[in-house]
C-alpha cells in the first residue's frame, strides 16, 4: 500500500527532529513500546496529545486479565476470549495474548506497578463479565489504569526518554517508495518546539487510543477523537472491524441531555455481586444468560437497552447496597466518589446506569507483530485491530493487549525489520486537498452517530447517518473547491475532520454487515449469520476520498499484512 496523497490542511512543518522510532500516544501500549524500544538502544521519541498521563489508560477501572491464579490456564483464558469474540477472533492472535500475557504483567510489576494483594500475599484476582475464572489483577481497588499510567510515566521520565506533550499528530510522512518517514504534528503551547513540525523516523508506532468521542455519550476522555485511525487511512493503511464498538453496559446516567465523557461504573462491581434491576427492583438478567449480570458486555448492553425500551425508560439501575459502606470505600473508592459527586450514594441507593460508547474492537489492521499495510507503520492498543477482540472485547483484555503487542512491536523494530536509515520524506504539498470541518461539526457528528449507529442499528438508521455525514463532507469540499475556503487549521477543526473520517468508515462497515454479532446489533437482521458474515470487513480510503469496503474470505488475519490485497471487489462509498 502507498499513501493516498491526502493530508489534513495544515501549515508546512516549521521545525524537525530525527529519531529511530516515534511513538504516538502515551497509554499502556505507547509507553510500553517506547520503553522497550529505548531499552533496545533505539532513539525513541514519544508524542502525546495532552500530558503523558491524560489518555484512556488512566481511566481504566477494572484491571488486567491474565492467567495468574491457581488452577487457571492460558487455554481457559483463550476459550473465554473466543466465546466473547463470537467467531471473529484470530485464534493465533489470542493465543499470543494469553500465553505471553502473564509474563508481560510480571514485567509491568517489575517496572513499578503495584497491584492489590490478597490477605495470603498473592495478587488479589477478581472476575468480570465473560470470565469463568478469577483472573483480573487490579490496583487501588478500582484505579488500575491510574496506577499503570503512574508506573509507566515514572519509568519514562526516569530513563530520560524524549517526549513531546500537548502535540496532536497530523499525518504520516512517507518517502518516494511509500515507506514510513515520520509524522507531522502540531505542538500546542510555548516551548522549544511550537506550531506544526515533524519527527523524521523510519518507524512510527500508533498508540493513539480510541474514538469514543464520535458518540454523544462515552467513557473515553475528550482526546479520543480517532486521530490514529484517520491518519492511517489517509496514509493508505487498511482498517478492519470498525463496526464493532463496544458500549459499556453500566455508565453512570447523568440525565438525557448529558454529553461527552461519562463516569464509568466498572464491570468489577458486577463481578463482586451487584445486580442489575429495573425501577421496580426486578433483576432482568436472570434467565438471559448463564452468567446473568456477568454475561459478556454485548449481551448485558442489549438486555439493558431492551428493558429500557419495554419500560419506556432512559436508564436502569445497578444495585449494590448489600456491599455495605466498608466494601464500597475500600474496593471501589473511585466509583464511590464519582457517584457521590453527582448526588448518588451507592451505599444506600441503586445507581442509575445506561450503556455508553466505551471501546473500539476494530482499528488499524495489523499482523502478529503490529505491522500495518504501510511499511514502517505499526499500531497497538485500542487504535489497532490485531484480531484479538473479534466482535466483542472480553473484559480487561485491552490493557493486556496493549502490553503484549507493544512488546512484540518493539522486538520487531529492534530486530531490524525496518530500515534503520531515516528516509527522506516527500515534500509537504503546497495545496492540501483535504478540507477541514468547522469546530461545531463535532457536536453534529456525535448526534448523528448516536441516533443512527449507536447500540441499536438498522438499514434505515445507517442510511440516514451516512447521508448526513456525506452532507457534512460535501459541504466542506464544496467550500474549498468552489470558493477556495476551508475552516482555519487548528486542533478543533482537525479533530472534527478526523471524527468525520472515522464516522464514515464505521457507518459504511455497519451498513455492510447485515447480521447481529457481538456488539454490532442490527434490528433488521437480528440473527447471527455464520454462513455469510463470519468474516472481517476491511476498509481503505481511496485517493478521491471515497471508501473501498470489502469483506475478507476468512475470519483469520493473514500471517503478515504488508502489501495485503483485497479478496473481494471493493464497494465504493
Amino acid at each position: 500500500m502507498t499513501s493516498t496523497g491526502i493530508r489534513l490542511h495544515a501549515p508546512a512543518p516549521g521545525w524537525a527532529i530525527a529519531a529511530d522510532v516515534v511513538v504516538v500516544g502515551s497509554g499502556v501500549a505507547g509507553l510500553t513500546a517506547a520503553l522497550r524500544c529505548e531499552a533496545a538502544g533505539l532513539r525513541t521519541v514519544v508524542v502525546t496529545k495532552a500530558r503523558l498521563d491524560d489518555g484512556s489508560t488512566r481511566w481504566a477501572q477494572g484491571g488486567v486479565a491474565a492467567a495468574l491464579g491457581e488452577g487457571d490456564t492460558p487455554q481457559q483464558h483463550l476459550d473465554d476470549t473466543l466465546v466473547a469474540g463470537v467467531g471473529l477472533c484470530d485464534a493465533e492472535a489470542v493465543r499470543i495474548l494469553v500465553t505471553e500475557g502473564p509474563d508481560a504483567v510480571r514485567r509491568l510489576i517489575a517496572t513499578g506497578a503495584h497491584f492489590d494483594e490478597s490477605t495470603e500475599g498473592g495478587l488479589a484476582l477478581t472476575r468480570e463479565g465473560g470470565h469463568h475464572r478469577r483472573r483480573i489483577a487490579h490496583a487501588g481497588g478500582d484505579a488500575t489504569g491510574a496506577e499503570i499510567s503512574r508506573a509507566l510515566v515514572e519509568a519514562v521520565r526516569a530513563r530520560g526518554l524524549r517526549t513531546i506533550e500537548n502535540a496532536l499528530v497530523l499525518d504520516l510522512l512517507t518517502d518516494a517508495d511509500g515507506r514510513t518517514a515520520g509524522v507531522t504534528l502540531h505542538v500546542m503551547g510555548e516551548g522549544q518546539h511550537d506550531g506544526v513540525g515533524a519527527v523524521h523516523a523510519p518507524a512510527v508506532v500508533l498508540a493513539t487510543g480510541g474514538m469514543g468521542q464520535v458518540f454523544s455519550a462515552t467513557t473515553n476522555p475528550s482526546v479520543s477523537t480517532g486521530d490514529g485511525v484517520a491518519l492511517a487511512l489517509r496514509a493508505g493503511a487498511e482498517v478492519s472491524d470498525l463496526e464493532f464498538v463496544q458500549f459499556h453496559p453500566t455508565v453512570l446516567f447523568l440525565g438525557p441531555d448529558a454529553e461527552g465523557q461519562q463516569p464509568l461504573v466498572s464491570e468489577a462491581v458486577r463481578g463482586e455481586g451487584a445486580h442489575l434491576v429495573d425501577a421496580d427492583g426486578v433483576r432482568f438478567m436472570l434467565g438471559q444468560h448463564e452468567l446473568a449480570e456477568l454475561a459478556p458486555r454485548d449481551i448485558v448492553a442489549k438486555a439493558i437497552t431492551r428493558r429500557m425500551q419495554e419500560r419506556g425508560a432512559d436508564h436502569m439501575y445497578l444495585d449494590a447496597r448489600h456491599f455495605g459502606a466498608d466494601m464500597w470505600e475500600h474496593r471501589f473508592p473511585t466509583i464511590l466518589a464519582a457517584c457521590r459527586a453527582h448526588g448518588i450514594d451507592p451505599v444506600t441507593e441503586p445507581v442509575p446506569v445506561a450503556p455508553a460508547a466505551h471501546y473500539a474492537s476494530g482499528g488499524v489492521r495489523t499482523d502478529a507483530h503490529g505491522r500495518t499495510t504501510v511499511p514502517g507503520l505499526y499500531a497497538c492498543g485500542e487504535v489497532a485491530c490485531t484480531g484479538v477482540h473479534g466482535a466483542n472485547r472480553l473484559a480487561s483484555n485491552s490493557l493486556l493487549e496493549g502490553l503484549v503487542y507493544a512488546e512484540r512491536i518493539a522486538a520487531d523494530i529492534a530486530a531490524g525489520t525496518v530500515d534503520a536509515r531515516v528516509p527522506a520524506p516527500l515534500a509537504h504539498p503546497e495545496h492540501p486537498e483535504h478540507p477541514l470541518l468547522p469546530p461545531e461539526a463535532r457536536l453534529t457528528i456525535q448526534r448523528i452517530m448516536t441516533e443512527g449507529a449507536g447500540v441499536l442499528r438498522s438499514a434505515d438508521s445507517l442510511t440516514r447517518a451516512a447521508d448526513r455525514l456525506h452532507g457534512l463532507h460535501a459541504e466542506a469540499r464544496e467550500a474549498l473547491h468552489e470558493h477556495g475556503k476551508t475552516s482555519e487549521p487548528g486542533v478543533d477543526t482537525w479533530e472534527a475532520t478526523n471524527l468525520l473520517c472515522v464516522a464514515r468508515v464505521l457507518v459504511a462497515a455497519a451498513a455492510r454487515r447485515e447480521e447481529t454479532r457481538g456488539c454490532h446489533w442490527r434490528e433488521d437482521h437480528a440473527e447471527r449469520d455464520d454462513t455469510t458474515w463470519r468474516r472481517h470487513i476491511v476498509v481503505r480510503l481511496n485517493p478521491d476520498r471515497t471508501l473501498a469496503v470489502h469483506p475478507t474470505d476468512t475470519p483469520e488475519f493473514p500471517p503478515t499484512v504488508h502489501g495485503a490485497q483485497p479478496t473481494h471487489r471493493p464497494q465504493e462509498q
